[in-house]
């Protein structure tokens, strides 16, 4: 089996690295916005439709709308580069995706001989932007959210 590349191998020659780390820069750019960029554009957009005095449902609803949108089209940008990352990488799935009512309630199903399962860049790179986010959002609450009861600035 000299000719034919293995799953999860790389097939033919190296790729090429500088479009390696620009999608995998894109990928984080993108994970990234998903948690600021978007929350804090909808909420600009509202702002701009919004007049003087109290928030108006009208106003509530652009952001939902807008935020809607701007997730839908990260979250398609974010397949989108993953799927290139791994076309240009060479690597190709080696676990098959089920939807969830059709998969085994008995485990996972198991590895044939020569697979070894393995996490995609797309992957890994949202998993770490979730860590990231979360220990980033505890050093805010408890270090520099205000307190709720009374209403000193910090901890």
């Amino acid at each position: 089996m000299s000719g034919v590349a293995r799953p999860g191998s790389l097939a033919g020659p190296s790729p090429p690295r500088l479009k390696l780390l620009g999608l995998t820069v894109a990928m984080w750019l993108a994970a990234a916005n998903i948690w600021t960029g978007a929350p804090l554009l909808a909420l600009w957009v509202g702002s701009q439709t919004q007049g003087s005095g109290p928030p108006t449902m009208s106003s509530v609803f652009v952001v939902v709308i807008v935020l809607a949108a701007l997730e839908y089209g990260l979250v398609a940008l974010l397949g989108g580069l993953g799927t290139a990352h791994e076309r240009l990488s060479g690597h190709s799935a080696t676990v098959r995706q089920h939807v969830a009512w059709l998969r085994s309630m008995r485990g996972e199903r198991p590895l044939y001989a020569g697979e070894r399962a393995s996490l995609t860049s797309l992957e890994r790179v949202l998993a770490a932007t979730v860590v990231i986010v979360v220990v980033v959002f505890e050093i805010w609450f408890l270090f520099y959210s205000g307190s709720p009861f009374d209403s000193r600035t910090g901890r």
